[in-house]
């Protein structure tokens, strides 16, 4: 293998896939990276079993051949060389690399031991547009479990219902639902939340599609020049449907920012209840109000107006109603709930394609 690519491609291809390359697994290939030099370009990829990433940078191929390198060397050292050409050359499974006045060699690990995801036969293909997938994917994957003790809800749900394409997400204390476009067919994928967090970072502002192409067993995610391929997490996704209340008894529309403002408040003294703060409505004043108490530190209480219906009171996490306040654009929010032990759902008017629940604390 012998050939010329840049050191701006070499390293933007490195940081996207380096990434997933597993240093602590029970495989030591697995924390390489494999270069590949093929016809008229170059693929960087690694994998970490469950995800893998390739990205195809344009390269003048003088000798094809592939090799695999440790990745986090390989990522350090050419995000060190200056920018211009590289000039990259295989010899008995060791990689000679120059730039300008830096010359130095990397002992590889032949190719053929590098583990390959199964290509995806016989599967199906859609086309979802990229800054609305990568939108959903800011308002829902945060809120996916991280703790693997219930591996289906690490997953974000890409499915259809009612003739739209959803992507949905919950650890069972929150849950974060995002309607895009319309779509034929029946989707129902499991994808490792993991996996579209590497697609969250791909997606670049002008990026305009994304094509995903997927069977029973995996998922392939199509990216500009990047490819991400992902195991589906087996099993049956809840439905969370039934949770979503489709009136309130109590109810407040007021300004999100704001709303922001007095729960970041409230946080501060919080700290020692584990985030526990109270919402209240209070229909005569057309307030919402947000407390805490900290025995050892004070109290807080913080107001703000607008449109409330019922006067109640609910315990929430503070940090959970941030987040859930975090994901929306709207310059207004709408919060109801039906009583203390029921959830409480956020939603806005001016876009009723994003909902999210938050479960209530145990005052």
């Amino acid at each position: 293998m012998k050939l010329q690519v840049t050191q701006e491609n070499l390293t933007r291809a490195l940081s996207t896939v380096a990434r997933v390359a597993n240093v602590r697994g029970t495989l030591p290939i697995l924390a390489n990276v494999l270069i590949k030099a093929e016809g008229n370009r170059l693929s960087i990829s690694a994998t970490n079993l469950d995800i893998a990433i390739t990205e195809f940078c344009g390269a003048k191929i003088l000798t094809e051949g592939s090799i695999t390198v440790p990745a986090r060397l390989m990522q350090d050292y050419i995000a060190s060389l200056p920018a211009g050409i590289i000039d990259i050359e295989l010899k008995d499974s060791k990689l000679d690399i120059k730039a300008s006045d830096y010359s130095s060699t990397i002992n590889g690990t032949e190719a053929d031991d590098f583990p390959v995801m199964p290509a995806i036969e016989d599967g199906k293909t859609i086309t979802i547009p990229a800054q609305l997938f990568k939108r959903a994917l800011q308002q829902t994957a945060f809120a996916a479990a991280t703790d693997e003790s219930r591996p289906i809800l690490t997953a974000v749900y890409l499915h259809s219902h009612e003739g739209n394409m959803h992507v949905a997400a919950t650890d069972s204390h929150r849950l974060a639902s995002k309607r895009l476009d319309a779509v034929e067919g029946d989707i129902s994928l499991l994808l490792p939340v993991s996996a579209m967090q590497d697609v969250l970072r791909i997606i670049s502002d002008t990026t305009e599609s994304v094509v995903v192409s997927y069977n029973e067993q995996q998922a392939l995610f199509e990216i500009g020049d990047v490819e991400l391929v992902a195991r589906l997490i087996d099993g049956t996704y809840p439905d969370y449907r039934k949770l979503l209340p489709q009136s309130f008894e109590f109810s407040a529309n007021v300004n999100r920012s704001e709303l922001i403002s007095i729960t970041k408040v409230a946080s501060l003294f919080a700290r020692e209840s584990a985030g526990s703060i109270k919402l209240a409505t209070h229909e005569d004043d057309k307030a919402l109000e947000i407390r805490s108490v900290a025995s050892q530190i004070g109290e807080n209480s913080s107001r703000v107006t607008g449109e409330v219906t019922g006067s109640s009171e609910i315990t929430l996490n503070s940090k959970y109603l941030l987040d859930a306040l975090g994901a929306f654009g709207a310059d207004e929010i709408t919060i109801g709930f039906n009583g203390k032990l029921e959830p409480v759902v956020l939603s806005s008017s001016k876009d009723d394609s994003y909902v999210h629940l938050v479960m209530p604390l145990k005052s």
